[in-house]
């Protein structure tokens, strides 16, 4: 299989398209091709020329912890979780392109933490926003489970249309923990509320093509909804 990958050696450098031949079996990840790539001392590309071993990262390689993001024949995925036979003759692979890239497919998604940091958005003391009923309460925690499975992938943030790089509009990620803290904690709600108009609410086209992506299935727009009642509540 033909394998293209957009390559940078620095944060500074220029970037370039190197393609490699691989032989690939019908159950590999796109995670398991990479590490196939970097196998041999001698990595050469399709016509032979010897060149470097691919920058990538990976923990788990099982879905739950967002380093392997990157973009696979142009959808933003983890390339523990998309698998060869899925895709066609050709693959294509490249860097998140809404965030500063260090080397090759590895890039710095520091400003995810870093806008949640400077709004504040974590909960701290348990303090829940108000009394519901058993039932009601019940229904609520099932969504704050869901809400806190976002791995901080940046997925959602790259095939965002309204994102660009997080100086602004701070996209999915942020709406999603804004709902999962204001429920939380009674005591930031209400600041929690303008942080997010002004960085979500206010700016946010609907696109919702953050949820398609979404490797842990968070119904994004559920918090969405909630987040926007509250505003107007």
């Amino acid at each position: 299989m033909k394998v293209k990958i957009l390559r940078q050696v620095t944060p500074f450098s220029e970037s370039y398209w190197e393609t490699f031949r691989a032989e690939v079996t019908g159950n590999m990840s796109v995670a398991e091709l990479l590490d196939h790539l970097n196998y041999h001392d001698d990595i050469v590309d399709e016509n032979g020329r010897k060149t470097t071993r691919i920058g990538w990262e990976c923990s788990c390689l099982q879905g739950v912890c967002g380093a392997c993001a990157m973009v696979i024949n142009g959808v933003p995925a983890l390339a523990c979780e998309t698998f060869v036979k899925d895709l066609k003759e050709e693959i294509t692979i490249r860097p998140l392109q809404k965030f500063p890239v260090i080397h090759d497919l590895v890039v710095d998604r520091s400003i995810i933490q870093e806008n949640l940091k400077k709004t504040d958005i974590y909960i701290g003391e348990y303090k829940p926003a108000e009394k519901k009923s058993t039932t009601e309460a019940l229904k609520e925690h099932d969504h704050q489970y869901t809400a806190a499975k976002c791995l901080k992938c940046g997925l959602c943030l790259e095939i965002c249309p309204n994102y660009v790089n997080g100086k602004t509009f701070f996209g999915a990620v942020f709406a999603n923990d804004c709902y999962l803290v204001s429920t939380r904690n009674r005591e930031k709600a209400s600041e929690i509320r303008k942080y997010y108009g002004e960085h979500f609410g206010n700016t946010c086209s609907k696109a919702l093509s953050c949820v398609d992506v979404c490797p842990m299935k968070i119904p994004t727009l559920a918090s969405i909804a909630k987040m926007n009642r509250k505003i107007l509540t």
